[in-house]
């Protein structure tokens, strides 16, 4: 009996032991796997992640218009690059809005005291639940926005300003921004040596057309981005990336510059 005991303990500690190892193994395969990006909708710029989260920018502005909360950001990142590239200047007319195309205006109505103005987005942000767009210094200063800190707005898209060809006329249009057309090419790696972006580029120019490397610095640390191609439209980008794609360069993804 004592015998029969101690078999059927080992066979219970065995099983035990064996479930252990199961859930090790589901626990390595399903808990330490990263999440894959969402797939690119055709059409429309590359998404991007924030925090853990993805966003997907929005190919044109026509027609949009959002409320929520307006904040704004100053002095800490005065001089650090913006999305598109530019210097961020907190006495310029500029904001960050998370999807909305580069290079829109859109206007901005302070729901509260009714003052409105108009600013250009040329950075993402904000990236803070229930805030739809961070205003410059001088923005939320000239919509009362600095002194709270945040404000209830409404945001209209205006588009892209299109001056009077009239010598007298000095007023402002607009039209829809548009990624569907404009200057793109494919990227195809990031450097921090310049010398590694370099021998890249020197790799592609035997093969492809426009090979170039733009520099960008985020604030912290400069990156030499390698570049292939030239294209006038999104679509004709996204082939190209594909195209590369299947050439081995699996990191292509195209880009507006």
């Amino acid at each position: 009996m004592k015998a029969r005991k101690i078999i059927k303990k080992k066979h219970s500690l065995y099983i035990f032991l064996s479930f252990l190892a199961v859930c090790g193994l589901l626990f390595f395969a399903f808990g330490c796997s990263k999440p894959k990006p969402p797939p690119g909708v055709a059409g429309y710029p590359r998404p991007y992640k924030v925090l853990g989260k993805w966003y997907q920018p929005i190919p044109h502005s026509q027609g949009f218009s959002q409320r929520g909360k307006a904040s704004w950001y100053g002095r800490k990142f005065h001089g650090r690059k913006t999305a598109n590239g530019e210097t961020y200047n907190m006495y310029a007319m500029t904001a960050a809005h998370k999807t909305l195309p580069l290079g829109t205006y859109v206007r901005v109505k302070n729901l509260k005291n009714n003052r409105e103005i108009d600013v250009r987005i040329n950075d993402r942000g904000p990236f803070v639940r229930g805030r739809i767009i961070d205003l410059s210094y001088t923005g939320a200063k000239k919509l009362g926005v600095v002194g709270p800190g945040t404000a209830l707005v409404q945001i209209t898209a205006l588009g892209t300003p299109v001056r009077s060809t009239a010598k007298k006329d000095s007023s402002r249009s607009y039209v829809p921004t548009d990624y569907y057309k404009g200057d793109f090419t494919v990227q195809i790696g990031a450097f921090a040596d310049r010398n590694n972006a370099e021998r890249l580029k020197q790799k592609l120019d035997l093969t492809y057309k426009n090979a170039h490397i733009t520099i960008y610095n985020n604030g912290d640390e400069t990156f030499y981005r390698v570049r292939v191609g030239r294209c006038s439209t999104l679509e004709q980008a996204i082939e190209y990336e594909n195209k590369l794609i299947e050439n081995g360069f699996e990191g292509a993804f195209a880009i507006a510059e």
